[in-house]
This record gives C-alpha cells, structure tokens and sequence, in this order.
C-alpha cells in the first residue's frame, strides 16, 4: 500500500509577459507639497509639466490664464472666473473604441473646493473625475472614459466655487487599445490571482515518475464571487441546487434590514435570517451583512418617523446591538450605514457626527468583522455626486478622524448598479479608492435591462475581477418568480438566461475547468492555477496507483510559484 507524503518548497519560475504599454495602477488620495510626474509622461497632453509656458494650452471661457512657477514646479492657473467652466483648455483628438485613462494634479486658492475635469466633445460633455482640491498643497485626480463617435474634443477643468483660482499640472491623457486594456487584465490575473504549480512524481526511493497522468480539479476558488439570495431559496431546491453550485459568498436582499426584523417596536423576529444563515452555513457560503441601518428615510420601519431624537438615538443603538450581536462572528463584513453619502437621515436626526458614533458603536459590537460604507454611482457615474470617489473618501476619513476610530477595520462597498459601463473610469476609481488601504468589494452588481445588459455584465466582471484591489464581487440577482431587482440570472426553471451564461462562463475561466496532462522525462508536470482548493490525482502506469493530494495555493501573499513534489 502506497502513502502519499507531501513536500512543499519554494522555487522561483520568472515568466516574461511583454506588452507595449503597461496600465498604472498608482492613484494618490494625500495632499503633497509637490506633485507627481505625469503618468505616462503625459500621452497625448501636449506640454503636460507646464514647463514650455502656456504651449498647447487656450483661455476656456471668461477667465485669466497665467503660467506660474512655485519654487522649481511650473504649472497653470485660471482666476478672475465668473462660471464654474471658466479655466483653459487643450484640443485632443479622441478615437471611438479607445480606452483613456485621465489623470491631473490640482490645487486651489482660500478654501477646498470640488474640481472636475471635462471634455467637451460634439456630442455633448464627459466628465474624466473629480477631486476636492485644497489649497497650499497638490491632490491626484484620476479618472477615465470612452467616446461613442471619433472627433475633436477640449479638455477643461472646472469648479462650481468661482472664488478660487485653479491650479493644475501633471496632466496625463492615454489610449489604450481594446486589445491593450485585455492585456492588462490577463497580466494583472496572472500576477494577483494565479500562482505557476510545477509538481513531480518520485517513487519512495526518490527516483522520478515520467509519463505520470495528472488530474487537477478545482473544489473552491479562494476569490469570493457570489449573488443575493432572498427568503424563497429556503423551500426551492432547484434554486437551491443552482445557486450553491457557483456561488462562495452571499448577501440576503431584505431579510436582515431593521424594516423586515422589527415591524413593530420592541418585537424583534430574526427567524427569516436565521434559516437563510443556516441555508449558507450548511453549504460552506459566507455571508455579508446587509444592513443594519439605511440613510434613506424611505426605508425606515414605519414607526422611526414619529420618535423623537432621543427615542430614534435609543432604538438606533438597539438596533446596532441587537442585530450585530446576534450575528456577532457569523458575518465577513457588515454594511453598517447604508449608502449615507446620497442620503443623510441619521445625520439630519443626530447630528453630523451621527455616522461616526453608529461605526464606533458597530466596531464595538463586532469588531472582527469589516466595517463597510456602501453606496451607489461611486463607478457607476462619472458625473461625480454625492458619492464620487473623492466624496466617498472624505467620508470614509471623516468616519475614522472620530474619536476612537482610528483603527477602525473599514471596507469600501461599491454598488455597482450599471447602465452602460464606462470601463476606464472603473479601473481608475477603484485606483483611488484602493489608495486608502481599505478593502474594496464590488456588492451589488447588476446592469440595467436591455439588449446588451450581458455584455455589459461580463465587461463589468471582468475588470473588477482583474483588478488587484478587488477583494471580491456579489450579483444583485436574487431569484423571485415576480423578477428580480433588475437583472436575473435564469429563468423560472433555473435555466440560464444570457447574464446567467455570463456567470458560468467566468466561472469556468476562472478555474473551472479540470486540468489534465502528464510529466515529462523529469516527472514535473507545470501549470497555472486561480487561488483555491483542489484535488491533485496522479497515476502511473507502471503502479495502477491512484493517489488524491488536497493542496491549496498561496492566495499571493508569496509570488513565488509553488513546487509540490509527490512521493509514492
């Protein structure tokens, strides 16, 4: 009888990838007394460092345009404005198909201020990004877009604050190919989510095993990828069968918010979570928890409206206690107060500072989980908003400056709720945000109806999959025979429909798909393989042994490849 034993150790297997253009990734969210150089040396900005004066740069309405130079940094100003558009602008050429990745350092006069960069198109305007600009010292603003029509354009900046004078420098403007941009993704997945496994077959006496089949089979993905799933999949088991064959974490989609535990005060039911929670244990899925409160005043139980500051402060901390506790060391993460950039009800009840206390409250309740923002058209909209980047990120400083958060173990939730992806601006906000440090989820993600929501679906997937400071993704398609929020998956009879397609497609790429083959003269057989759990079976023909080895990869905390030598 043959026993397996295990060798692992470390080799170092260096491959080359060549491309013509690597994607950076580097993003600022601190004020710098200098800024950076231009990424990518500028692309197509003319003069972007300022240092040949005003070149390649044009008056933008009604303001006054000067080159400066602050100590050895030249840059250009626009003061005296009237409009929000008043600063300067360059001509550009862009090209319908192209990815541009945009990128600028900005500075203002007096008092912070929002700063957005524009391009002026024929067909209308593109926001690039914002970024709430200081002044006396230089912020990053990175963002990105697409053009439906190829043409001219003006790039300009603007500020609905039109006391401050804009200063600008380090602009960058540059195109990527379709083919370029799946590139990056493809390097990026090689080196963030895939580790290089060469393994040998020996004998017991340490001679080597050539022509030895190899089989390997994929049992988990350590990325977490997931779906919503409400109250219905507890009584339908092909729903059942379906979901848990993909899917690695979930969310419930009402069944945990205040409105669905306590209907009436003091009458708290956690039965509904409580079966959807022993549904995900059972089958090995983690859980986000969602939520325990909501910033919309909409979306209160119905009798919050009437209580008073100090009652709605009281049922508030309940709220938090109760539910947090109850699950207190169940949940990966929990969304603690709901999309509260677009919406401030407990701050116009509480005060300001009412987010901050409830995260501190929430840290206290369940401090090993990670404490989440969530909101919607962070990446959905270039337009800025409520819940830009740059908004989002004030936010998230302003919950940690309070006292006692600064250790806060905080989570970045992006909603994700698309109509059509601008893929550029994606990959560039997830840039910023992710120079916070924070985890950065995609959590409810779902594309609009129309003729190409699968398309979108997988594009959208595949950048955030790719990114590599994504920490993981969940589907807003939780199953109702009614129809889902605003995207399904399959069908009535769990039938896949085009985005359930899309699923399985990257799931199969993603590591799927079983690997066989056979080693050669030195016993070794090499691949590579997505971060997961998998069963290793070998058989040599001159043994009719069949061994299964469990390994796991090294989720890239080591970019070493791994070696597993196999003795038998």
């Amino acid at each position: 009888m043959f026993q397996p034993l295990l060798q692992w150790c470390i080799v170092l297997l260096i491959g080359v990838n060549a491309y013509a253009l690597p994607y950076d990734h580097t993003a600022s969210v601190e004020c710098l007394a200098e800024p950076h150089r231009a990424q990518y040396n500028g692309g197509i900005i003319k003069n972007p460092e300022l240092n040949y004066g005003l070149k390649g740069w044009s008056k933008f309405g009604n303001s006054t345009v000067e080159h400066r130079q602050l100590r050895s940094n030249n840059f250009i100003v626009a003061h005296n404005r009237v409009n929000s558009h008043d600063s300067f602008s360059q001509d550009v050429s862009l090209l319908k198909d192209m990815f541009y990745t945009f990128s600028a350092w900005i500075q203002v006069t007096r008092a912070s201020a929002t700063v957005k960069a524009v391009f002026k198109t024929k067909n209308g305007y593109q926001f690039a990004g914002d970024v709430i600009a200081k002044p006396s010292c230089w912020s990053m603003i990175k963002g990105g877009l697409t053009v439906d029509e190829s043409g001219p354009a003006q790039l300009y900046f603007e500020s609905d604050d039109t006391s401050v004078e804009i200063w600008v420098d380090s602009i960058s403007l540059q195109p990527f190919t379709e083919q370029e941009w799946t590139s990056h993704q493809d390097q990026s997945i090689e080196k963030n989510r895939k580790e290089k496994v060469r393994i040998q077959a020996v004998d017991k006496q340490g001679n080597i095993l050539p022509n030895t089949k190899i089989s390997i089979e994929q049992k988990k993905v350590s990325f977490p990828f997931g779906c919503a799933i409400n109250k219905n999949i507890l009584s339908n088991p092909p729903y059942q069968k379906w979901f848990t064959s993909r899917f690695t974490v979930t969310v419930f989609e009402n069944e945990m918010k205040w409105y669905s535990t306590e209907i009436t005060r003091g009458k708290i039911d956690y039965a509904v979570p409580d079966s959807m929670m022993q549904f995900a244990k059972s089958n090995n899925i983690a859980v986000r928890g969602h939520n325990v409160l909501w910033d919309d005043p909409t979306r209160q139980p119905s009798w919050v409206n009437a209580l008073s500051p100090t009652d709605l402060n009281k049922a508030v901390v309940d709220r938090v206690n109760s539910v947090m506790t109850k699950y207190k060391g169940q949940l990966i993460g929990w969304d603690v107060v709901n999309e509260n950039m677009n919406y401030n009800y407990f701050e116009s009840k509480l005060g300001q500072n009412a987010s901050s206390f409830l995260y501190n409250l929430a840290s206290k309740a369940d401090g090993g989980a990670t404490l989440f923002l969530n909101d919607y058209n962070t990446i959905e909209n270039s337009g800025g908003g409520a819940s830009s980047p740059a908004n989002y990120i004030q936010k998230l400083n302003l919950i940690k400056g309070y006292p006692g958060n600064g250790l806060l173990k905080m989570g970045i939730g992006l909603e994700s709720h698309f109509s059509t992806p601008n893929i550029p601006y994606v990959r560039a906000s997830i840039d910023t945000l992710a120079a916070t440090n924070a985890a950065v989820w995609l959590t409810e993600v779902d594309v609009q109806s129309g003729p190409d929501q699968a398309k979108y679906l997988e594009q959208i997937l595949r950048e955030a999959h790719s990114h590599p400071k994504v920490a993981g993704i969940v589907l807003w398609s939780a199953w109702s025979s009614t129809g889902c929020y605003r995207m399904c998956l399959t069908d009535n009879n769990f039938k896949n429909l085009p985005t359930g397609d899309v699923v399985d497609k990257l799931l199969g790429e993603w590591g799927g798909k079983p690997i066989e083959g056979t080693t050669d003269s030195n016993g070794i057989f090499e691949t590579s393989l997505f971060h997961g759990d998998y069963i290793v079976k070998m058989t040599n023909p001159n043994s009719l042994t069949n061994l299964k080895v469990s390994s796991s990869t090294n989720n890239g905390e080591d970019k070493k490849p791994l070696f597993l030598q196999v003795k038998v």
